[in-house]
């Protein structure tokens, strides 16, 4: 796949009838729902999943998405949804880009960025990012 920067964290995806909208492709929304399971697969694979956040009683939320739209994406298309970490502060601000690409013929069909910050579970205020956190987060940043 022609990734905009190296050693992605890829999940595949499949469009399904239930991701179609009236205008016959897949739906903006959808796409947001792919960038959250990317970056879910990505921590879980970081070892920093669920049940690691409800015991720290911290997790990183969303607080800035800015994605460009580029080319639709249709039924049964098998697509690839990567995504990198490009920074992170260690204190309490992460920073993931994002890529969707069509299989088929590797055509990029979303460009995007999105800024985390830690967040206390119990209160959703912002809280410092956990020793786990930093580990996990802080050492795997890639080129902007």
């Amino acid at each position: 796949m022609p990734w905009d920067l190296p050693e992605p964290c890829v999940l595949a995806v499949t469009v399904q009838a239930e991701h179609i909208d009236g205008l016959g492709h897949a739906n903006n929304a959808v796409y947001v729902q792919w960038l959250e399971q990317a970056a879910w697969h990505h921590s879980q694979r970081l070892g920093v999943d669920v049940e690691l956040y409800q015991r720290l009683d911290r997790g990183m939320a969303v607080v800035r998405h800015e994605l460009d739209y580029l080319a639709a994406a249709y039924q049964g298309e098998p697509l690839e949804v990567a995504t990198w970490l490009i920074g992170c502060d260690r204190k309490l601000r992460s920073v993931r880009r994002f890529q969707i690409c069509r299989v088929s013929d590797g055509l990029t069909l979303l460009r995007g960025r999105t800024t985390f910050a830690c967040v206390e579970l119990s209160t959703g205020k912002p809280k410092r990012m956990p020793a786990e956190f930093v580990a996990a987060y802080g050492q795997l940043t890639a080129e902007a």
